[in-house]
């Protein structure tokens, strides 16, 4: 009996499922962080774990060489990266696409429609015709406007700014100051710190929404991830779905922009994983 492999992996973690030719999942399991750009050896090592886990859930030993496998993992939009990261999988057959192609698919199903995945990271992209276009998921340094990641960084900015006096200050930003230890301290936490690190700061961020440091970010990146949508939907239109951690988020602060065209997504990215992998077999 063939066995399929679906792979979920992304800035904060790895989910894996194994399911039968009918779809039906036979077993879930989870690993590690999953960023094939930022860190491929680690991605490697969370998806086998993630992949080993779901096959003793479904009862089936460690037969990592029977599956086929897709695998939708931040990072693999950077060329030469998934093809790197393929050659030393250990599954029978695998291919190795973006986070975003396998969101869109899930999300999508066969319509035309556009994702946008506000996680520790961020991407847009949109579905026509069965073929998918991304924009963004550039990373945490140059990209993944309107991320978790990139809220938490310019928190931290902002509160450093604020205490040179060069922008104004707020509760929050004196109490981010504060925990740190000072300005010095929270600039020693940083050089260190994981986008996941800096993403912890976003559901704070989201509760203090009135607050003025937290407001003027929030907003800015609710204009970046607006400009990502348009974009995708200039050619015609569509349904838009809001995906990932912060995804409710965006999804209420940009409902009169978008309207009825907001739906909720028909399935997970690990759908649309076990839906590429059942076409692999």
């Amino acid at each position: 009996m063939t066995l399929y492999l679906g792979i979920d992996g992304g800035g904060t973690g790895c989910r894996a499922a194994v399911a039968d030719a009918s779809g039906r999942v036979l077993g879930e399991g989870a690993g590690g962080a999953a960023n094939i750009f930022s860190d491929p050896d680690g991605a490697r090592a969370s998806v086998v774990a993630a992949a080993g886990a779901a096959l003793v859930a479904a009862g089936l030993g460690s037969g990592l060489g029977d599956l086929v496998a897709a695998l939708g993992l931040a990072g693999a939009n950077v060329r030469g990266r998934a093809e790197r990261l393929a050659e030393g999988l250990p599954f029978a057959r695998s291919r190795v696409v973006s986070d975003a192609l396998i969101s869109a698919r899930g999300a999508l199903g066969a319509e035309d429609g556009v994702i946008a995945a506000m996680g520790t990271g961020s991407v847009f992209a949109a579905q026509r015709g069965g073929e998918v276009r991304t924009i963004g998921g550039w990373g945490f340094l140059l990209g993944d406007q309107g991320s978790g990641a990139r809220l938490g960084r310019s928190l931290c900015e902002a509160a450093l700014l604020a205490h040179d006096g060069l922008a104004p200050g707020s509760p929050l930003l004196a109490s981010v100051l504060a925990e740190a230890g000072g300005p010095e301290q929270l600039v020693a936490w940083a050089q260190g710190a994981r986008p996941a690190d800096f993403a912890a700061f976003a559901p704070r961020m989201i509760a203090a929404e009135g607050d003025a440091g937290a407001a003027a970010i929030l907003d800015a990146a609710v204009t970046d991830a607006a400009a990502a949508i348009d974009l995708l939907l200039a050619p015609g239109p569509g349904i838009v779905c809001f995906l990932g951690g912060l995804g409710p988020y965006y999804a209420a602060r940009l409902a009169d922009r978008y309207g009825a065209l907001v739906r909720p997504a028909q399935g997970s990215a690990l759908d649309g994983a076990l839906a590429l992998a059942r076409e692999l077999g």
